[in-house]
């Protein structure tokens, strides 16, 4: 277990193509390490806007909910996932949607290992260490694009250029489902004030 939990993880950051081949064709990877690594981030997230220094940290305590940090993260990654498998079927993609999941996951783990130890640094900065605070928060963001454009691109054994528009076409299907889902609660509240007018008509005349 710790050899899945720590040291595969490491050599898919370091050497990602290597790494995202034996998630695929040598079944490396595992869905509970990477939903793992998910909880991690949320974790980290949270402790990160909760406790990074103040230098570094514009949130308002007061105002910061555990459950919502939760839910904007959960909820794209789930949506990436789901998203990336309906493209890639109708594209020729090789990966399912375990695979997809894995490597989502999977490459979150340079914002596990970074993330903490930032937060936790960051409340002894001083104001010209900040610089550091935020170049070290950019390359995990880099890191953990990166490890997606090449987890994407292996699972499905794509091109480079391909992978780009697949990518691309992700999100778009992303902010499509989101507009489709707020359309729909939308429609549905309208119907249950409608019905409740209704009834509540129907009990003033009675």
């Amino acid at each position: 277990m710790k050899q899945d939990f720590i040291k595969f993880p490491l050599h898919v950051i370091v050497h990602p193509f290597d790494g995202f081949w034996d998630m695929k064709y040598d079944s490396k990877g595992k869905v509970n390490v990477a939903l793992t690594f998910l909880l991690l981030v949320i974790i980290a997230v949270i402790l990160r806007n909760q406790f990074a220094g103040f230098l570094v940290n514009y949130n308002d305590p007061r105002y910061l909910n555990s459950l919502t940090q939760l839910v904007t993260i959960v909820f794209p990654f789930f949506l990436w996932c789901i998203s990336n498998w309906a493209i890639t079927t109708l594209m020729d993609g090789e990966g399912k949607f375990k695979e997809i999941v894995m490597a989502t996951g999977y490459a979150l783990f340079p914002l596990v290992i970074i993330y903490v130890p930032m937060t936790i640094a960051s409340r002894f900065m001083v104001k010209e260490e900040t610089a550091f605070y935020y170049l070290m928060m950019t390359i995990s963001t880099i890191w953990f694009l990166a490890l997606l454009f090449v987890g994407t691109m292996t699972v499905h054994q794509y091109s480079a250029f391909k992978t780009i528009i697949t990518m691309a076409l992700t999100v778009i299907v992303m902010g499509i489902i989101v507009f489709l889902g707020t359309l729909v609660l939308s429609m549905l509240q309208q119907m249950a004030d409608f019905f409740i007018n209704i009834y509540r008509e129907l009990i003033f005349r009675t």
